[in-house]
């Protein structure tokens, strides 16, 4: 019987990135599933954890921004916040999960050859398993306030993959940092704090100033987040290019970055993690 063999060259790593990745692609589907099996193992109430977080922090943001402070919406409060809940989620979770992927994974990066990618890019099918579990609250909200959406529903799926690509972009290279300095595992959390304040979770886009619209429309969750309320609330505020363009063009970059940081980086991982 025929078996192939794999030969290990200095350099075989570069050259190879995106043939190995595909011939490891078995290797991607088994470290996923392991990931989405073991997040809610052992736990009392299972991919509940994935409704109740969600729903919560909606509540949280509701009560304090939607009827405290009042701020104006022309849709239904607790689903302007949802709705930009959703991909704020989506990401957090999945650049949390794949920065610290490398350290967490660091006995089987030590032991076996494998393309080192994979493993970032399997933690953050987790957080897109959540992503889809929290999509019954939208639903259920919508039947509740019996706002039901029109045909932008239908692009929802391109500012998901928008929010996934921007995750594994700043997760690549964050991961290939975490496994050197193991001072940015204190950092991201701090980070993700940091950005549910500066993106337009708990508020509308529109109620910032337009002589600082250039300056946060660099955060790519901004263009994101608008995408995905003007899918689900109608298309109220109509489609905001600017955002959308600096949006796709932040993102590219950040992609570009974690994908060069992460393949000049990973011939050291087994070494220094």
């Amino acid at each position: 019987m025929k078996q192939d063999v794999i030969r290990l060259e200095p350099g075989s790593f570069a050259r190879h990135f995106w043939r190995d990745l595909w011939n490891y692609r078995e290797l991607f589907f088994v470290l996923a599933w392991r990931d989405v099996s073991v997040r809610y193992k052992q736990t009392m109430i299972g991919l509940a954890w994935a409704l109740l977080r969600p729903f919560l922090t909606m509540v949280v943001f509701t009560v304090i921004f939607g009827k405290l402070i009042g701020l104006p919406t022309d849709a239904p409060y607790a689903l302007l916040v949802f709705a930009g809940l959703l991909p704020w989620n989506l990401f957090s979770a999945s650049l949390a999960e794949a920065g610290n992927s490398l350290v967490a994974n660091s006995n089987l990066i030590s032991k076996v050859y494998f393309p080192r990618v994979i493993i970032p890019t399997a933690a953050i099918v987790t957080s897109l398993v959540d992503f889809v579990v929290s999509l019954f609250i939208l639903f259920g909200l919508m039947v509740w306030y019996r706002y039901y959406p029109e045909w932008q529903v239908f692009l929802l799926p391109v500012f998901a993959m928008m929010t996934t690509l921007a995750a594994l972009g700043a997760g690549l290279y964050l991961s290939s940092m975490t496994a050197k300095y193991r001072d940015f595992r204190y950092i991201i959390p701090f980070a993700l704090q940091f950005g549910l304040y500066v993106s337009p979770v708990g508020f509308g886009s529109n109620i910032v100033p337009e002589v600082w619209r250039p300056l946060f429309d660099l955060n790519p969750l901004v263009g994101i987040i608008d995408g995905f309320r003007w899918c689900i609330l109608r298309g109220q505020d109509g489609f905001n290019w600017q955002s959308f363009s600096i949006s796709a063009a932040v993102i590219g970059l950040i992609l570009w970055i974690g994908i060069r940081t992460f393949r000049s980086s990973q011939n050291t991982f087994a070494d220094i993690i």
